[in-house]
């Protein structure tokens, strides 16, 4: 049987999409070539995000060019609940088709309008493509869920790895990058004599704001270690002076944005959060450690466990940040020399600097 070439393209090939925008822009194509008069498409798919709650991708036959419109997830989105809508309406005739694909709790929306009304016959075609359509979207929305649990629960280097079907142990991959270790101090005292969701509470706001500051230069969170964070910033595709760059301006929105969360704190009657960082550059092995079917995907080496160190200075040390010497090497950043240190399980004294 001769199918149109929309449907032909759904069964034969959609399965071996990769996104959302490619899926929505070859169908098109395929639907023009079919002879519907289309203006413009959209897809709105579901998307299992601790941030994003929709996604919706929006086609225009003039330009070819597919752009993408993100709901947050949050309790009332009305504004996006209509973006397709809205938009289909302003670049076609008014006349705008809408089916339903898939089943109600992980199904997408399929959305077009043409340079001219649609004829019985067209019309009946954009029904039966987003029947044909259920599978495929199904499979695009199950990859896309995948990816984002991995992304949210191991950082998107390593989900990257697990995606690629790392799932056994190996020695692993020696990264070279700039280390970042961060604590939050007093948190024993502050998880004793504050109720639960109140220290849970603090600790979000902690992990956002030195989470958010790695994130926002480039680098990547590895672990969160109880109230602690280890970070990296790669070199590679940027040298080392820029990656102790980034994460030295990482450091400072961090002050930043902590400064403004304690003076939130304190207009609430709270107490402050202090904290206290290390950076250093260096080598660790990458990798799948753990046991024959509980893995984990981890870094550990000497450049680790100096960072981690050299963090435990900053209490006695009165700083807040400190930096190895191997670390300031790498910058032109303005530094105060506090000499050599002996870090607990370190052979080697290390040279430590704080920032101005």
């Amino acid at each position: 049987m001769q199918l149109p070439s929309a449907l032909s393209f759904l069964v034969d090939k959609a399965l071996d999409v990769p996104d959302g925008d490619v899926f929505l822009a070859t169908l098109a194509v395929r639907l023009i070539a079919d002879g519907v008069p289309l203006s413009g498409g959209a897809l709105t798919q579901a998307a299992p995000h601790p941030v994003i709650e929709r996604r919706t991708w929006l086609w225009r036959a003039d330009t070819g060019r597919v752009i993408e419109a993100l709901a947050l997830a949050r309790p009332a989105d009305l504004e996006h609940a209509h973006v397709a809508r809205n938009w289909l309406a302003g670049i076609g005739t008014g006349t705008i088709q809408e089916d339903f694909s898939g089943g109600p709790s992980d199904g997408a929306v399929l959305g077009w309008t043409g340079s001219r009304p649609f004829s019985q016959s067209e019309s009946e075609l954009l029904h039966e493509v987003a029947r044909f359509a259920a599978a495929p979207l199904a499979l695009l929305a199950a990859r896309s869920t995948l990816a984002a649990l991995l992304t949210t629960y191991l950082g998107r280097r390593s989900a990257a790895q697990v995606l690629a079907g790392r799932l056994r142990r190996e020695p692993g991959e020696t990264i070279r990058a700039a280390l970042l270790y961060a604590d939050l101090r007093g948190f024993t005292e502050l998880s004793e004599s504050t109720e639960p969701q109140e220290v849970i509470a603090a600790l979000d706001a902690w992990f956002d704001r030195i989470a958010g500051a790695v994130h926002a230069f480039g680098g990547e969170v590895l672990k969160f270690i109880g109230d602690g964070v280890l970070a990296i910033f790669p070199i590679g595709e940027r040298d080392a002076a820029a990656a102790c760059d980034a994460a030295l301006r990482a450091v400072a929105a961090a002050r930043a944005g902590m400064d403004h969360l304690n003076r939130a704190r304190a207009a609430q009657g709270m107490p402050p959060l202090s904290f206290g960082t290390a950076l250093h550059l260096g080598e660790m092995l990458w990798g799948n450690i753990g046991t024959a079917d509980r893995l984990d995907f981890t870094a550990i080496g000497p450049a680790v466990n100096l960072v981690s160190r050299l963090e435990g200075l900053c209490r006695p040390l009165g700083r807040t940040a400190l930096l190895s010497g191997t670390f300031a090497a790498e910058t032109t950043q303005s530094l105060i020399p506090l000499g050599e240190h002996r870090l607990r399980g370190i052979a080697a004294p290390c040279a430590v600097f704080a920032l101005q």
